[in-house]
């Protein structure tokens, strides 16, 4: 039986659109759909969550939004990143990575540490 998709923690959904949009120009389904695929179909993103984010990230000044024509010519709003998003991506990235090392460090403890 295959494991059930993670649920979301807080405040990663914006740095998962920013990374699934630094991969190539996306609509809103398609970063749904490639989220899912870079997680290994292991994050399931609610559209009711996802939309409301591309919109604030592109109200902010990290997402670029432009029209065009999707893959079964319909309308669709295509998202890439801008220069400020980029650095948001590093920085957002980079205190991830730290926050997730020390998580580790602390959930594979089997003792208290000796006060140094």
């Amino acid at each position: 039986m295959p494991p059930k998709p993670a649920d979301l923690l807080q405040g990663t959904l914006d740095l998962l659109i920013l990374k699934a949009v630094s991969l190539g120009k996306l609509h809103g389904y398609g970063v749904l759909l490639r989220i899912q695929q870079i997680s290994g179909d292991q994050l399931v993103i609610q559209q009711g969550s996802l939309y409301p984010a591309l919109y604030r990230l592109e109200h902010d000044g990290d997402l670029r939004g432009e029209w065009g024509e999707s893959e079964n010519n319909r309308r669709a709003r295509y998202y890439s990143l801008t220069p400020q998003g980029r650095k948001r991506l590093a920085a957002e990235t980079e205190k991830w990575n730290r926050m997730a090392g020390i998580m580790g460090s602390i959930l594979s403890l089997t003792s208290v540490p000796a006060n140094e």
